[in-house]
């Protein structure tokens, strides 16, 4: 018998071989139309098929479940989107009842407390991505109600950049590392994200949030969490509210700078992972208040804008927000794998007294995440996991599977039965049983938006005049440097329109920083996202013109929050540091809430004025002024020759400054940032920094607290980084 030749790639190699044919399986779709997989010509590749413009999405829809389906199945075994992820247990407690607007069990009686498991994640880049890219933050809590799991599955950003879930799998296609080259890693900032977004004004808004501070948060503590999408909270007497999830953090929202999240993901790129577990290990829990929105069923139409439109958001002007409870994480999981890489979050986890709306994102969302977690986790059994189980027992029909760690008694295994005493059997709503809300639809099946989502500027000009100069100036910035990084000019023209339909100046100001003008019109419609049937130009987007109303609390500068509960604060000291002067700063940065560390020019002991030896937490070699709040140096005997002549302590102080933080020095170390560019700060009289004798060191560390608990003086940065 002849020896059956190998397949394997490394067999029957020799000089002659002939190389594999790759040719017959390339393809690249230049002139051709779009088709299923199954060759099927699409017509409309935008839209979900619906029932009414603003119905529900419909299960025969072959193509938005062929299209989500191959999606996520993409990649094996981490998470499609939100890969890079930390999480942390702790508890929701009520502190208001809502018996009023829904009949859930953990919202009636104050006081009571509900486990929660939180995911927190990028939303681009791999697992081994940094935890400073600029991007979305996911914000997941899981509620172990008494009546079942409730997954509360959003972001740190109230909007998103699709109205509808056709577009998921393209926007991540987009944003993803392009597939020729896997190049760039967690990164917004190259030719396809843009080309996407250029074609896809609806994603305006959204554009204005993640070119903003609040994609670079100073700590997942320090962030706000959303719902995202509007829900309905229902009550028992089937009366039904709209709602908006908000998550307020307790510490206030605080940010880093661009150049500083490129430090960090150099310094740390597990900064954010480590605060959140230090944080929590050290006994400080993290907390934020809760609150909803609210909004009667007869108020749907009453605004200017759609409530079913997942990138807008209701200004709290116009709804404030009803705060109804805290969560408190204030555990660290104990295996990481097992629960915060096993977790399986779904925005269909909801029970009695919380329903879905007709947000077609949000519909999209209900099909996609059990279709993920099938592959990712291994089959049908994944809510078996410790970290996926309900509090309350589970009794039902379903059986086998791989990975079945339940065992059921018994022979009955369907329903109605009669060998098994027809158990388990179906709960009336009097007993707890849910029951969806009974909605009218009577509409014609269509793939098409509605009209009332077809206003993509106005809260993006809404957004961005809501922020403070400052703030303003870093999404300029931020805009300079994604688009600087595109290579295709029709890019970055399309980008240059696009944002001169939110805001002239904008558009200016970055067409200045890429060396272009604004372009008056383009080729083409803007609206891209319409089927191959639909009349575009009717569906044209309009540009907002005129003075966009604006909301303070859109603003993390304008709705800062003074505190400097668990800063970390860098005091470099060097031997024969001046003892007294250090524990006077030293006890009114931890009586503030404070968490200072030690920083010396060597790593072990370093021994002060008066003999005394304190342990150095962190040698100047090994750590950079980006990882701290606010500076302190130490005066000393020494300390000028040290510091002088030791380059990473004058660029220590030096970047703090330039970032603008707090910074203070006693005794000869005040001698030290003369030396620095620290000393324009001390002549012009910069209210951050903080400089005095050795026998005034109670006032500096006075005048040094307040400085931080303001989190960065932004009066400095304008001085230094004038706009060009």
């Amino acid at each position: 018998m002849a020896k059956k030749r190998s397949t394997h790639p490394s067999a029957n190699s020799s000089p002659n071989a002939k190389a594999i044919d790759l040719d017959q399986h390339t393809v690249d779709g230049a002139g051709e139309f779009l088709t299923s997989n199954q060759g099927v010509r699409i017509n409309d590749d935008h839209n979900s098929l619906k029932a009414g413009d603003r119905g529900p999405t419909l299960l025969e829809d072959f193509l938005l479940r062929e299209k989500i389906t191959h999606f996520d199945h993409e990649r094996i075994p981490e998470r499609v989107v939100h890969a890079r992820g930390s999480g942390a247990h702790g508890y929701f407690e009520l502190t208001q009842s809502m018996a009023k607007y829904s009949r859930a069990s953990f919202l009636q009686e104050a006081g009571h407390r509900t486990p929660v498991f939180v995911r927190f994640s990028t939303v681009a880049g791999s697992r081994g991505s940094s935890d400073l890219a600029r991007d979305v933050r996911g914000f997941a809590v899981k509620f172990y109600t008494d009546e079942g799991n409730f997954d509360l599955v959003g972001n740190n950003m109230p909007v998103f950049f699709i109205q509808d879930a056709m577009k998921f799998p393209d926007l991540i296609h987009a944003v993803k590392p392009e597939p020729h080259n896997e190049i760039p890693q967690a990164a917004s900032a190259h030719d396809t994200f843009w080309d996407f977004i250029s074609h896809t004004p609806e994603a305006a808004h959204m554009i204005m949030w993640v070119m903003s501070d609040r994609a670079l948060p100073r700590s997942l503590r320090m962030m706000e969490g959303f719902g995202v999408h509007t829900f309905r909270f229902i009550n028992a007497n089937n009366e039904s509210y709209f709602i908006k999830w908000h998550l307020k953090p307790v510490l206030g929202m605080k940010s880093v700078l661009w150049d500083e999240a490129v430090r960090i993901s150099g310094a740390d790129p597990d900064f954010h992972r480590r605060d959140l577990w230090e944080s929590i290990a050290s006994g400080n829990a993290a907390e934020w208040d809760v609150g909803v929105q609210l909004i009667p069923e007869k108020d749907e139409h009453k605004f200017d804008f759609d409530l079913l439109d997942p990138t807008k958001l209701v200004p709290e002007e116009l709804v404030p927000i009803t705060s109804f409870g805290r969560l408190v994480l204030d555990r660290n999981p104990d295996n990481f794998f097992a629960e915060v890489e096993q977790v399986a979050f779904h925005t269909g986890n909801i029970v009695p007294g919380i329903d879905f709306t007709n947000d077609p994102l949000l519909q999209g969302r209900l099909f996609s995440y059990t279709d993920t977690q099938l592959i990712r986790l291994g089959g049908p059994n994944f809510h078996e996991i410790p970290i996926n189980r309900p509090i309350n027992p589970v009794h039902n029909n379903q059986r086998d599977g791989f990975m079945r760690q339940m065992i059921n008694r018994g022979k009955t295994a369907y329903d109605p039965n009669s060998l098994g005493g027809n158990d388990p059997h179906q709960a009336k709503s009097s007993e707890g049983g849910f029951v969806s809300m009974m909605e009218r639809i009577d509409a014609a099946k269509v793939r098409a938006r509605s009209r009332s989502f077809t206003d993509h500027f106005s809260q993006a000009a809404m957004f961005f005049q809501s922020q403070s100069p400052i703030e303003q100036t870093h999404i300029m910035n931020a805009l300079r440097f994604e688009l600087g990084k595109c290579d295709t000019l029709a890019v970055r023209e399309r980008m240059l329109y696009l944002l001169s339909q939110i805001d002239g100046g904008l558009a200016d100001d970055v067409a200045t920083g890429l060396g272009m003008h604004v372009p008056k019109k383009i080729d083409g419609y803007l609206n891209a996202n319409v089927g191959a049937d639909t009349d575009a130009k009717a569906l044209q987007p309009k540009k907002f013109v005129g003075e966009a109303p604006q909301s303070p609390p859109l603003s993390i500068v304008l709705s800062a929050k003074p505190g400097m509960k668990t800063a970390r604060i860098a005091m470099l000291v060097t031997p024969g540091f001046d003892e007294k002067s250090f524990l006077v700063v030293k006890r009114a940065l931890i009586a503030a809430g404070g968490d200072p560390k030690v920083i010396a020019p060597h790593a072990g002991m370093v021994m002060g004025d008066e003999k005394t030896e304190i342990a150095v937490d962190f040698s100047l070699p090994t750590v950079c002024s980006v990882l701290f709040d606010a500076v302190y140096v130490a005066g000393g005997t020494e300390s000028n020759t040290i510091l002088e002549s030791d380059p990473r302590a004058i660029e220590f102080v030096e970047e703090a400054y330039r970032h603008c933080k707090a910074i203070a020095a006693t005794g000869n170390a005040v001698e030290f940032l003369m030396t620095t560019r620290v000393s324009k700060g001390i002549t012009d009289h910069d209210d951050a920094i903080a400089t005095g004798e050795d026998r005034t060191a109670g006032r500096v560390a006075d005048l040094f607290v307040n400085a931080i608990s303001q989190h960065r003086n932004w009066s400095r940065e304008p001085k230094l980084f004038p706009i060009r």
